[in-house]
């Protein structure tokens, strides 16, 4: 019997005063050979809510187009911004519906419309709400920084300084992670994007 080898990532989110900030490293590892050096988890869904991913690459591409394309039919019904937490639920849906054989991601989406939010779900589509969270192998690593250093109303400097500081933590000690960190920043004003060389 041959073992299956879930791939490994680190992916973190994080509320601040004024938006969300969401990172991810670059590495994808099967078992001890390392795929890719160079791989996006981390996804800007509307213009106000992103997702960062762990887990299987295709299942989280696949997830991705659909919920950005479920977003765009939602928001032409509402005429308005398709708020985070409704983002989170279709997501849920869809995972839930796969239960039997579930898309193999762990996923935190991140947003705002009124105010900052965050969710964290599993690879079955609970939605668990948090100011803060970290997935994947590295997530023991990232929640050890974020839990000491993570405060309630940061300034975006301080949020997407806590986001780097704690994926390269991870970095440091899971070996599936590396290679660089994508970070995405949301705010009222739209999103930000840039990787950070480690």
């Amino acid at each position: 019997m041959t073992a299956m080898y879930m791939p490994g990532a680190t992916a973190v989110g994080i509320t601040f005063d004024g938006g969300v900030v969401l990172a991810s490293e670059k590495r994808i590892a099967y078992g001890n050979f390392l795929v890719s050096k160079n791989t996006k988890k981390t996804y800007s869904l509307t213009d106000k809510v992103g997702a960062t991913i762990a887990g299987l690459v295709a299942d989280m591409q696949i997830l991705v187009l659909q919920i950005k394309a479920l977003t765009k039919i939602r928001k032409m019904e509402l005429k308005r911004d398709v708020p985070p937490n409704s983002v989170a639920k279709m997501m849920s849906n869809l995972m839930y519906e796969r239960r039997f054989f579930p898309l193999l991601t762990q996923v935190i989406v991140g947003g705002l419309v009124d105010k900052p939010a965050i969710y964290t779900l599993d690879p079955l589509g609970s939605v668990l709400p948090d100011d803060y969270a970290a997935v994947g192998t590295g997530a023991e690593m990232a929640l050890g920084i974020l839990d000491q250093q993570y405060k309630p109303a940061m300034k975006e400097k301080e949020a997407v300084d806590l986001a780097i500081k704690s994926v390269k933590a991870a970095t440091m000690r899971d070996s599936f992670s590396g290679d660089g960190i994508d970070v995405l920043i949301i705010t009222k004003d739209g999103t930000k994007e840039f990787t950070e060389k480690l």
